[in-house]
């Protein structure tokens, strides 16, 4: 899937409405494209913890324009099982991260299991 729009029009056959009803829900979690320009932008919001933040940001239900409450949380498991073909939890896309050095957040003058594993 490559653009919200796709991921709205499938909202409204799956859910009833129009696409302009779900078109903010699945541009939001789509916006980090704007400044990580490839799949790796997925990472900030196509996961549970990101489902849960929509919920937050969009309400727990929308009202679409068939009059029909649908949740938010189903909108958004539709748009990350469409990416990905499933839905991962943050810590699956935080394990893929090499440790760097800086990442610790201070100098380490010892060399530690962490450290060594990291590449400098």
């Amino acid at each position: 899937m490559a653009h919200p729009l796709k991921h709205a029009q499938n909202s409204a056959r799956k859910f009833g409405g129009k696409p302009e009803d779900y078109l903010p829900i699945h541009s939001w979690f789509d916006e980090s494209k704007a400044f990580v320009a490839d799949f790796r932008h997925r990472a900030l919001r196509h996961h549970t913890e990101g489902i849960f933040l929509a919920e937050r940001v969009f309400g727990v239900a929308i009202v679409n324009s068939a009059g029909t409450q649908v949740p938010v949380r189903y909108v958004g498991e539709q748009h990350v099982k469409e990416d990905l073909g499933r839905i991962p939890t943050a810590q699956d896309w935080l394990l893929q991260i090499a440790p760097q050095r800086w990442m610790y957040g201070q100098h380490l003058d010892e060399e530690t299991s962490a450290t060594r594993e990291a590449p400098l």
